[in-house]
């Protein structure tokens, strides 16, 4: 076999290649950035990062599919110490025996539910690794009413037809905007337990919202109302840079 060799001028020209391939594409990813940094703001992102996601916003709804099932666990899989993470829409108190689901039906009339009359329709539990878009996950177990046999019950079919349902918390410090084929996925929940107990005050008592097909930042704590739009509905996290369909 043929064995290579290489001068000492053959080495010292391919480092200085090297180099200085290195210094333009450091030049190239700084006047870059600065470039995208100039650009208008489109909902919290710079246009060509907007852009960017919502590209991939279609490609992923497009993608999406009901039917398939997020992972589930046995409950002893779950972590009894829950991670914190976001206290947005509840620093108020709350009472669980005046607060109210304010459903605002498409129609104009608004539904006030109580918690005692969410209970009492069919629960699920759900153990699952919960995804935050910090980049952690740890598997969790909560119960309540799957979405859909809330639409069901409380007869929101037109409602469900619309592209998009809205959720604020009663202060309306927090919001999120969900595409409605992830709302109505068999595995989002209406949730008002965490491992079996009642959700701790900072887990969004006495309702929350549960939707494994999406990241942490589309789980909304303590809602207070709901709604339906063809339009997106504002996006607490969207509105400062972030991607608004959130699913992984």
């Amino acid at each position: 076999m043929e064995e290579t060799t290489f001068t000492k001028r053959q080495v010292l020209r391919k480092s200085a290649i090297s180099f200085a391939i290195f210094i333009l594409v450091g030049f190239m990813v700084y006047f870059g950035y600065q470039w995208v940094k100039r650009q208008p703001k489109i909902a919290g992102a710079p246009r060509p990062l907007r852009e960017s996601l919502n590209f991939n916003e279609q490609v992923s709804s497009r993608l999406f599919d009901s039917s398939r099932l997020v992972k589930e666990y046995p409950v002893s899989a779950a972590e009894k110490k829950v991670r914190f993470n976001g206290s947005d829409g509840l620093r108020d108190s709350v009472n669980s025996g005046t607060w109210r689901l304010r459903v605002v039906r498409s129609a104009g009339d608004t539904l006030q539910i109580s918690l005692s009359e969410l209970k009492a329709l069919p629960k699920k539990e759900i153990v699952f690794d919960f995804k935050c878009i910090e980049g952690w996950s740890q598997v969790t177990h909560w119960g309540g009413v799957p979405m859909k046999t809330f639409i069901d019950h409380y007869r929101l079919g037109p409602e469900s037809q619309l592209k998009y349902m809205g959720l604020q918390t009663p202060d309306k410090g927090y919001y999120v905007g969900i595409d409605m084929p992830s709302a109505l996925h068999p595995q989002t929940l209406l949730c008002y337990e965490m491992n079996g107990r009642a959700l701790p005050l900072r887990e969004g008592f006495p309702v929350r919202l549960i939707i494994p097909v999406k990241y942490g930042i589309k789980h909304l704590k303590r809602i207070g109302t709901m709604f339906f739009s063809n339009e997106k509905p504002p996006d607490f996290w969207a509105e400062r840079g972030y991607d608004y369909y959130a699913g992984h």
